[in-house]
């Protein structure tokens, strides 16, 4: 059997489903890294932090979510006029983070929107005072001064910039090919540069070789002749040494006249040297050469023409040979 109920149940029951629906809704979580900018009756109130917080139905209302997270602003490419009327392409990366979610909330009306224009608008001027080259030669320079700029300007928006970076610099076409052509001719130049180079220092090197041979083969050549002078004049030291000590131990030995005579004998023979020559002997040395038969045998004194050739044997006929003709 079915229970009746009143319209005045069904009430209750609505009213209370409503109540537990909107207590329910007044639990919020807050996500890791995520702020809620909360507003009473229309005016900012607080800020809640990660975790579990209830809000008043009605009164209070969740006006800005904000993620604490580092975010990236990819700009889109943009022309640019250097210094020297060049019109370039240019984009850039943005790194930054909110710090302040009320600044973040209430600095702008729509923050990421300005940034990008803020970051176009002082690249533009960045850019303008530099001609094409130093423009493509310091990306680094203008990086740091972009986002010093900009972490400077964004500060009441809640904003820290962390850094900048330029992506891409395009020149125009035109541009492009007389720069790559510039860039070929300077590595022929480098190339034909270190093959001289390269030349010239074996070159150098050849010549210090053929240097040093020539210093060496001298000095070859100067100690060659040094042990050569050496051993000529060691070979005449001893030379006179042994004659020195002929004629010590002939002063030793006291010779007779005789001995003596033969001696110089001896060194008449030397002199003559077997050739043709005349030779004055004194009276008293003829005298005593007559008397001394046999010192004229030794000595050979009287044979002083040089000697004549052998004769040549007569040739014996070959009796074969002989016989045949």
């Amino acid at each position: 059997m079915l229970l009746a109920v009143t319209p005045a149940q069904i009430i209750v029951i609505v009213v209370v489903v409503l109540l537990v629906i909107a207590l329910f809704l007044c639990f919020r979580i807050v996500p890791q890294a995520t702020e809620f900018v909360i507003e009473f009756l229309g005016k900012y109130q607080t800020t809640w932090k990660a975790g579990l917080h209830v809000k008043i139905p009605v009164l209070q209302r969740v006006a800005k979510k904000v993620t604490m997270k580092e975010q990236v602003l990819d700009s889109r490419p943009q022309p640019v006029i250097t210094k020297d009327n060049v019109t370039i392409s240019v984009d850039s990366v943005v790194y930054f983070r909110v710090f302040d979610s009320k600044l973040y909330a209430y600095g702008a009306v729509d923050p990421l929107n300005a940034l990008e224009n803020l970051s176009a608008t002082t690249l533009r001027n960045l850019v303008g005072a530099l001609d094409l080259d130093e423009t493509l030669t310091s990306r680094d320079t203008i990086n740091e001064k972009l986002a010093e700029i900009l972490d400077h300007a964004t500060d009441r928006w809640g904003i820290k910039v962390i850094r900048v970076e330029l992506k891409n610099i395009m020149p125009p076409e035109e541009i492009r090919t007389a720069m790559e052509k510039q860039l070929k001719a300077e590595r022929e130049r480098r190339e034909t540069l270190l093959q001289a180079e390269g030349h010239q220092q074996a070159v150098i090197t050849r010549a210090e070789g053929d240097k040093r041979a020539m210093i060496l083969e001298a000095e070859g050549e100067r100690d060659a002749r040094i042990a050569r002078a050496e051993g000529e004049a060691k070979a005449l030291l001893l030379k006179q040494q042994a004659e020195a000590d002929a004629i010590r131990y002939l002063r030793e030995a006291a010779p007779d006249g005789v001995v003596l005579e033969l001696k110089r004998y001896e060194a008449l023979v030397k002199v003559s040297d077997g050739q043709a020559a005349k030779i004055i002997v004194p009276t008293d040395m003829t005298q005593l050469v007559k008397t001394s038969v046999a010192a004229n045998e030794v000595t050979g004194l009287g044979d002083v023409t040089k000697q004549g050739e052998k004769p040549v044997p007569p040739v014996k006929p070959d009796v074969c040979c002989d016989d045949e003709n």
